[in-house]
This record gives structure tokens, sequence and C-alpha cells, in this order.
């Protein structure tokens, strides 16, 4: 195994983002053990970032600029580190090159440090979650010779560090954001497998409206393969991706291939997520016996159509992590009732078919609401809007919905939305929490926050 403390040791290293999603902590404390010469600096306060700072106190190598971002701390560096969100026309980022720093991400650094290693990525605006822990349950209970390791956009956890456990011919599944793939676009680099899942509208509030800027970094995802390696799409997303773009072997999943299998995730999108596991574990010669296997021992992911339980006949789904209009209605489609949903909703006042309470709302990201607005009421008996600044772009429509015989509510904090839509599902129903909107607002610093709390909510439930 290579040193791979003396790739850090004396390094001149800013962390522009420490953060308290543990990402960030996770690296900054890797690279301290390292020996590296650290600038941590965060927009948040030393009050704000208590949790993290206690945790790297005992390191004397770390200086801290908090509270705000200083131009000299950018200057002669060797490394900057940027968390996710910065801007692409960060001044500090441009001061960083322009004396020479070499501009990384969390994942993409791990890779350039880390021996060769067969790197399995995956991005989307929807699925990729599912998609890569799918992708990581199947090639660790199946592959024996290697080590399998999960790393990228998961909760809590550095992919840095795991360079003190890889070792060549290992295997790093990853799930990669938009942000995450600015760094690969820096390195000018590629997954050997990559799955492109989905491209829809998302943070539109960082991009600016400009969908162009955020399919570009998504397209990092394969722009640098090679003809030995391998990108894994669904059929909608031939469209977007010509395969005169593509220098790897193009493989398109088709949920046909699996629509059969025993999986315990409802919805039909999430078919489609598992069509592109399938087609990754046939890259590494695993058998369609042995993949099923994994498959029907899977139980789902945290937040993402998570059932919970069922409270007084009413099934309750944490959908948490559905911050996008698009999600929210592959939530409705996937618990609702597609059998006995009303042909037609205009004008119909009937509620057959209509079994789900929908509790909906968050902070606005910018995106066109009005296609989960008109998905509502096809599938909703109720709806609970959370009080937020976002919710208030659908507030009135959703409230004309009374109309059509659909009880509508607005609370104010999430224990107060739950108990309502708890109180007023009847049993038989389904409450489905999938916000639609970001987390981030006055009531909560990140998504994790709001699932844990829902969580405990619907736990002491009685």
């Amino acid at each position: 195994m290579q040193n791979y403390k003396a790739q850090f040791k004396d390094k001149k290293i800013t962390i522009m983002g420490l953060g308290l999603l543990g990402r960030g902590l996770g690296y900054t404390k890797f690279l301290a053990l390292c020996g590296a010469d650290l600038i941590v600096t965060d927009l948040k306060s030393e009050e704000q970032l208590a949790t993290s700072l206690k945790v790297l106190s005992k390191f004397k190598n770390i200086k801290y600029t908090l509270g705000e971002h200083k131009l000299e701390d950018f200057r002669g560096r060797d490394i900057v580190m940027k968390m996710a969100g910065v801007p692409k026309d960060s001044i500090y980022i441009e001061e960083a090159r322009k004396t020479g720093a070499q501009i990384e991400m969390d994942v993409s650094l791990f890779i350039k440090s880390a021996p060769k290693i067969t790197v399995v990525g995956v991005t989307g605006t929807r699925g990729k979650s599912m998609t890569t822990t799918l992708i990581y349950e199947i090639l660790s209970k199946n592959i024996k010779d290697k080590n399998v390791f999960l790393g990228g956009n998961i909760r809590g956890v550095a992919t840095l560090p795991l360079l003190k456990k890889i070792k060549e011919d290992d295997i790093l599944v990853c799930e990669l954001d938009s942000w995450q793939l600015q760094g690969f676009g820096e390195d000018k680099m590629s997954p050997n497998i990559s799955v492109f899942t989905t491209f829809m509208p998302d943070h539109m509030n960082y991009y600016k409206n400009n969908m162009e800027d955020y399919f570009a970094d998504k397209m990092n995802i394969f722009k640098y393969q090679n003809k030995n390696d391998a990108l894994i799409i669904l059929p909608d997303m031939k469209k977007l991706i010509k395969k005169s773009a593509v220098k790897s072997k193009l493989i398109i999943a088709d949920k046909k291939n699996v629509e059969n299998w025993l999986f315990n995730v409802p919805g039909e999108h999430q078919r489609n997520n598992l069509a592109c596991a399938y087609e990754v574990a046939k890259q590494f010669n695993i058998s369609i016996e042995k993949i099923k296997k994994a498959v029907k021992n899977f139980k789902g992911l945290e937040g993402r159509l998570q059932y919970l339980r069922t409270f007084k006949g009413v099934k309750i789904y944490n959908d948490n992590n559905s911050t996008t209009p698009e999600a929210t209605i592959a939530g409705l489609r996937a618990v609702g009732d597609a059998k006995k949903r009303p042909a037609s909703t205009r004008g119909d006042l009937s509620t057959r078919g209509r079994k789900v309470v929908l509790i909906v709302g968050g902070d606005d990201k910018k995106l066109d609401m009005s296609k989960l607005v008109a998905e509502i009421p096809k599938w909703c008996s109720k709806v609970v809007l959370f009080k937020e600044r976002g919710t208030d772009m659908i507030r009135d429509k959703v409230f004309a919905f009374q109309k059509k015989g659909i009880l509508v509510y607005e609370e104010e904090g999430l224990e107060n939305t739950v108990k309502k839509a708890v109180t007023v599902a009847k049993k038989g129903e389904t409450i489905l929490y999938s916000p639609g909107f970001s987390s981030f607002g006055k009531y909560f610093k990140n998504e994790y926050e709001r699932n844990d709390l829902f969580m405990k909510i619907v736990k002491k439930l009685k």
C-alpha cells in the first residue's frame, strides 16, 4: 500500500467550507492527521460550527477564518478543497487559480491519490442515491477477491479517508452530484463505469436557471471516459446524450429486464434504478441469480420512499429526500392506487382512488412547481402544507383544490404538520411525506436534520 500520509504532509491546503454534514469534517481531520498545513475558512460562525470545531480542537496545524473568507487564505496554496455550492465565479477560487493551486473536491482528490482502482460513479437529478446503494449492495455481496467501498455524496462520510484502507484493484462505488463532478472536470477524468439516471431542473438557484450549465457539470460523469469504459443510461436520456459524444461503451438500461424481480422498494421509477444497477453488475460478470438474491434482500434507503410504520390503519412513508417536484410526483405515483385513480380530475369532485395524505413544502429552489400542483388532485384526499418560503409559491393553487373535495391544511413547524396529517388521515389511507422543496430555510440546517426530526416524530406517535 502506498504511503498516503506522504502525499499530503506539509502541503499547504485551504478547506473552503467545513460544514456540519460530516464530510468536510471527515477529510479535514484526515488531512490534519497527514500533517498538512491547513487553513479552514467558512462563512458560518464559530458558534454555528461548534460541533465540528470541537472534533478538530486537538490539531495545531489548522488555522481558521470563520464568518467570512479572505483572499490571502487562497494565495500560495498547493490545494484548495471546496464544498458543494461554491459559486463558479467565486473570487476566492479565481485567486487560488492565479497562484497555481489545484482546485479539488473530496472524491476527485481521492481518486487522484489512490492506487489504480475501478471507479463506479452514479449521477442524475433523481435516482442516484438508490442506484448507488443498490450497486454497492450487489457488488459487495458478490465480489470476494477485492474490497468494495461506498463513497461520494453519502451522508456523513468523507471519501478521502478511504485512502487508509483502499488497495490496488479495489472498487469504489460513489454517488456524484453536480458539485462533486466539478472536481472531475477540473482534473479531466471520469469514472470507469458511469451511470447517468435522469436529468431534470434542479439547483436552479445555484445555476441561475441555466440548464446548460447544470448539464455541463453532469457531463463530466462520461466526458473523459475511453473505449474501455462504460456509460449506462436509461432510454429517456438518449435524446440528451448523443452516441457521437460518448467515447466509451454506451449501454441502455431497460426496466423490462427486471420488472418481474422481487424488489421491496415501491415505484416504477425505482425499477429504472434497479435496471441501471443490473447493467453495472453485469460488467463484473455477476450471475443473474446472484444479482436477484442481493436485490431481494435489499430493504431500501432512509428518506427515499421509506415505509416507516402503519399507525391506526394508516401507512406512513418517509420521502424526505424528494426535494424537486418531479421526485414528489414519482412518490405520489408510487404509493397511490393507479387502478382506482379517476381517469380525469378536471371538474371531478369524486374522491374515488384518492388515498394519499400528502405533506409537502419547504424552501424555494427556483423550480417550476406547476406539474406537481397538477398531479395532486389525481392521488390526494388531503394535503398538509408545511409553511415555508417555497410553499408560498403553491399555497393558493393547492387550497383551490378544496373545490374538488380535497381537504387542505397549512401548519407551522414539522411536528404540527405531521400531527395534523395523522389526525385527518383515515384508516386505509397513506401519509406521504415528500416535501418537493429544499430543506434550507428558517427551520433546518440541511435535509438530514429534517429527515431525523420526521423520523423522531413518527416514532413517537401513540
